[in-house]
């Protein structure tokens, strides 16, 4: 910031002040500074001069003004002004308001979603439901369950981690495991059989199958009504034309089954990925639950590359969204979520201990298992494992698009075979024909 302060100021153009006198001062005011830096000044002289401007304002404060109306100085001014009138509402200390505290009066407030301007190796930070829902994939409900509630789930489930182990797999040439621990979690004993008899999971099957303890039944239909609500609120107000998208299921969502993750400590993470489809199908919605230490849930849409040209940018290369996930909240991945963005959560520098959990999340993902999706109507590969179903990504050509393929690399001490299938599924996401034999790449 001192270069900048340092520096001679700039003369206002006359389109900056087009009311300025010849007798006028021959240096800029303020506010006309403003005006000539809405331009492409780096964003550290842009929030030196909004600082210049409102000396009393946090720089957080700041960046908040200045992303809302993409990079203008003045505009932003203009607001943080009207803000600082004596009837105007307070902001309360830690708690980040909506980005759209800052627009003008007029301002458009259509449902359709800007363009946010991070950048690559950036992270923007939101906090509030409003931002989270508009920028991202995913939508966020606060105070989810009552406080007791919450804390009897977290607590049962702390007990059930002791228990939890990582989860291992061959990447490339090496086995690694997991950097968190994990358990899996279905309705019944008869699920339970099914799921170590019949599913796959990184190309083997799970030893590890439990029965839904009474706090995750008690919680499942609060869940359930809240991730239907927000689905159909997400439909109404985000998807053109106010319809379900393209391979979308059309059927209320039903968990069946839950995954839940033990993160101890601050180091304790997940690498950027997208979950796996196989048994969910197209277009699914995952809802997720965070209990005890509060973690980032981070997100970046997938930028897929035209052809194999080096030259593209990377996955990337509109920076990181940072999600704040605190105690008893419900996010909920929509149905854009794994074909189009990927997530992780990250290691944190440090982490603020939770009363019950201490160094401990516990974040529960309840999944609708699809009947249409289930090993016996997918195709088996050479290697008599049922395939994984994956989605392009990477490249333009055929962007979106899914596939079958062999999930036997997947497994330590096996070699997958070259099974390959194109899978389609017609509009509301049910596979078209049944099992089909393999096609070599």
């Amino acid at each position: 910031m001192k270069p900048f302060l340092t520096q001679p100021k700039r003369k206002a153009s006359p389109e900056a002040s087009p009311e300025a006198s010849p007798e006028a001062s021959p240096e800029a005011s303020p506010e006309a500074e403003a005006g000539s830096a809405d331009g492409d000044e780096p964003t550290e002289i842009k929030l030196a001069l909004l600082a210049s401007l409102h000396p009393a304002l946090e720089q957080e404060t700041l960046l908040d003004a200045l992303l809302a109306h993409e990079g203008s100085v003045s505009q932003a001014s203009a607001v943080l002004q009207a803000a600082a009138r004596p009837d105007a509402k307070k902001v309360v200390v830690g708690y980040q308001q909506s980005l759209k505290k800052y627009a003008l009066p007029g301002a458009s407030t259509s449902p359709t979603r800007k363009k946010l301007k991070s950048k690559r190796g950036s992270t923007l930070h939101l906090y509030d439901p409003d931002d989270v829902a508009e920028h991202t994939p995913c939508t966020i409900v606060h105070n989810f369950m009552p406080p007791q509630d919450a804390d009897d789930l977290l607590r049962e489930l702390l007990q059930e981690a002791e228990s939890f182990e990582k989860i291992t797999f061959k990447l490339f040439d090496s086995v690694v495991s997991s950097p968190h621990t994990s358990g899996f979690f279905v309705e019944s004993y008869d699920a339970m059989r099914a799921q170590m008899d019949e599913y796959f999971y990184n190309g083997s099957k799970l030893t590890d199958v439990r029965r839904i303890t009474p706090q995750l039944t008690k919680v499942k239909p609060v869940v359930e009504e809240a991730v239907n609500r927000e689905i159909q609120h997400r439909i109404k107000t985000r998807y053109p034309g106010g319809k379900k998208l393209k391979h979308q299921s059309p059927d209320r969502w039903a968990p069946n089954s839950a995954f839940v993750n033990c993160y101890n400590g601050a180091q304790e993470s997940v690498g950027w990925h997208s979950d796996q489809l196989t048994y969910l199908g197209p277009r699914a919605v995952i809802g997720s639950v965070s209990l005890g230490v509060a973690r980032e849930f981070r997100v970046r849409r997938v930028l897929p590359k035209d052809g194999d040209a080096k030259s593209a940018e990377g996955g990337d290369a509109e920076g990181q969204i940072s999600i704040h996930l605190p105690h008893n909240s419900l996010l909920v991945m929509h149905a854009e979520m794994q074909e189009e963005w990927k997530h992780c959560i990250t290691p944190a520098l440090s982490i603020d201990p939770h009363p019950v959990a201490g160094n401990r999340r516990i974040n529960i993902t309840y999944r609708d298992y699809r009947r249409a999706m289930h090993p016996r109507h997918t195709p088996r590969c050479a290697c008599e494992v049922p395939c994984v179903l994956r989605v392009v990504q990477k490249k333009r050509d055929n962007f979106g698009k899914y596939f079958w393929m062999c999930h036997a690399s997947n497994v330590p001490g096996k070699n997958g075979c070259s099974f390959f299938q194109w899978a389609e599924f017609d509009e509301d996401g049910k596979p078209m024909g049944g099992r089909a034999g393999s096609k070599p790449l």
